[in-house]
């Protein structure tokens, strides 16, 4: 188990770049049809990706049902554990350790337990009692540093190659972060990560909710992941179970670029289904590699 304190997070203020270990771009995109059931037996046939409007070549497939196939799975839970949660607490942890117990096939699993200060531990499957133990014992403080949280995961999530999955638990807005989210979103669309979000709102205002709806909606939205808004902590189980079904039917598609350039410029991505009445949902682009100039 390695195990990673950050009490005062800090960030560089550099021009975000996407980076892989290899030359393919690659993008977790999921599917979903009408009443949006999500589709799951596509073929590689079925998708054509552009970007800065230009079609690609795939030149990787795979589908996350297909366990021994698919890239490694990396999963981070990202649990606010700021004081205004002590009426569900104890709710919160056991629906988050059943979530955890359903992705077994995980290689590893980083919790990050945040209120004003973050703090961050991997675990992998033979860890698994211990990540437990370390969810049951997190005691609970006032404020809630939300973007530093997300901002800390990032960082060690970006030397990891396969697919990186975030679930995101909080149930108030940001209180205590030194980033912003202007800088938070430009960090997120540099990663490769997918994020889900479960915002518990039921002890916030009407204009509070309002405005952390949104401020989750749009990070998730930038990594292809989505949003959910249970009326209740009773709901959580049947929320992480739709987030299970997500990770389960993403596909992951690979493409070398046609543009060679390295100038560190956004670059637009588009993933569609051939001639289907299907909506597909996936980052909204990546950096392009810096190297500097000889």
């Amino acid at each position: 188990m390695a195990l990673i304190v950050a009490l005062t997070p800090s960030f560089s203020a550099q021009e975000p770049v996407f980076r892989s270990s290899v030359d393919l771009v690659r993008m977790g995109v999921t599917v979903t049809g009408p009443k949006a059931s999500l589709m799951t037996d596509l073929k590689e046939d079925d998708f054509e990706i552009f970007e800065d409007g230009r079609k690609q070549a795939i030149r990787y497939f795979a589908t996350g049902a297909a366990v021994e196939s698919s890239p490694e799975l990396h999963i981070g839970l990202l649990l606010d554990v700021s004081r205004s949660m002590a009426d569900d607490i104890a709710f919160t942890r056991t629906a988050a350790i059943r979530f955890l117990n359903t992705l077994l096939d995980a290689v590893d699993i980083t919790l990050v337990d945040f209120d004003s200060e973050v703090r961050v531990a991997r675990f992998g499957q033979n860890d698994f009692p211990r990540l437990v133990e370390r969810i049951r014992r997190q005691k609970l403080a006032d404020f809630t540093a939300m973007y530093d949280a997300i901002g800390v995961y990032l960082d060690g999530a970006s030397e990891q190659a396969g697919r990186k999955i975030v679930l995101l638990y909080t149930d108030g807005g940001d209180t205590r972060s030194s980033l912003r989210l202007s800088e938070l979103m430009d960090l997120l669309k540099a990663s490769d990560v997918t994020v889900y979000a479960i915002g518990a709102f039921s002890h916030q205002s009407d204009r509070m909710v309002g405005e952390q709806r949104l401020i989750l909606q749009r990070i998730t939205e930038a990594t292809g992941g989505q949003a959910y808004f249970p009326r209740s902590v009773s709901e959580l189980d049947k929320v992480y179970a739709q987030v299970v079904a997500e990770i389960r039917a993403q596909y992951t598609i690979g493409y070398e670029s046609s543009n060679a350039k390295t100038d560190g410029t956004w670059r637009k991505v588009e993933v569609r289904v051939r001639g289907k009445d299907l909506k597909t949902r996936t980052r909204q682009g990546y950096f392009s590699p810096l190297l500097p100039k000889r």
